[in-house]
């Protein structure tokens, strides 16, 4: 059993940043590939960013490549989500979620825990 537990949430305005924080307890985190998800109202919950157990393999989705950074810290037991020049359409609700395995996947029903998520919400 793995809690994940995000942070960092917020308002902000257009072309601010902003870094979400997950912190995961129980089994042992370095076995698990970890991801943030999206969901805006009336969407689909969408893969924002993956990153594998070891940290050294990530996926970013083409909205947010080259304005997020992912990275987890496997001593703390932490991931975050840094992003930059964020866009009024970035604005959602954001899920930490686990993956027992590897690699991460594009699909969320292949994820085994998840955080109860963290609002952000981009001001133009």
């Amino acid at each position: 059993q793995v809690q994940l537990v995000e942070s960092g949430g917020g308002l902000v305005q257009a072309g601010g940043s902003l870094r979400l924080s997950c912190a995961a307890s129980g089994r042992a985190f370095s076995l698990y590939s970890m991801a943030w998800f999206r969901q805006a109202p009336g969407k689909e919950r969408e893969l924002v960013a993956g990153i594998n157990w070891t940290g050294g393999r990530t996926y970013y989705a083409d909205s947010v490549k080259f304005r997020s950074t992912i990275s987890r810290d496997n001593d703390r037991n932490t991931v975050s989500l840094q992003m930059n020049s964020l866009k009024p359409e970035d604005t959602a609700v954001y899920y930490c979620a686990a993956k027992e395995s590897s690699s991460w996947a594009r699909s969320s029903s292949e994820y085994d825990y998840w955080g109860q998520g963290t609002q952000v919400t981009v001001s133009s």
